[in-house]
């Protein structure tokens, strides 16, 4: 039971919870796992990354900091049984491409999806959203 609860999200807030876990261990097919094929991330550009591949790319390029992330899920919002809105304060270190310390954070708005199977995806992903 453990290792289903590692692998897959139950709750929305498991996907922030494994998106965490997975980044930490600088796993970016997991991170990457946990969006919807078709979702959107936007990152600290503004623009809009759609699709597993471009998620991926958006991804590693964080993921090459080799951050150490931290969630705080302020807020969750349901909308019937299989959607979800997460609002998620989050902090990071990493190391930038210059070798120096990097401190970064955001305010999140995330929609997850409950998925047939019961677990819980990304659908939308914006980590800057609120400031």
């Amino acid at each position: 039971m453990q290792e289903e609860r590692t692998m897959s999200a139950r709750t929305p807030e498991d996907v922030d919870r494994l998106f965490a876990e997975h980044m930490n261990a600088g796993n970016v097919d997991g991170v990457v796992g946990l969006y919807e094929p078709q979702a959107t991330f936007i990152p600290q550009t503004g623009a809009l990354v759609t699709g597993a591949a471009a998620v991926r790319e958006a991804i590693a390029g964080f993921a090459a900091m080799k951050p150490k992330l931290k969630m705080h899920i302020t807020k969750t919002a349901k909308a019937g049984n299989d959607l979800a809105v997460l609002y998620n304060d989050w902090t990071a270190t990493g190391v930038g491409p210059d070798g120096k310390s990097v401190d970064m954070k955001g305010r999140a708005i995330e929609i997850v999806r409950r998925q047939a199977d019961g677990s819980w995806l990304f659908v939308l992903d914006d980590p800057f959203a609120r400031g």
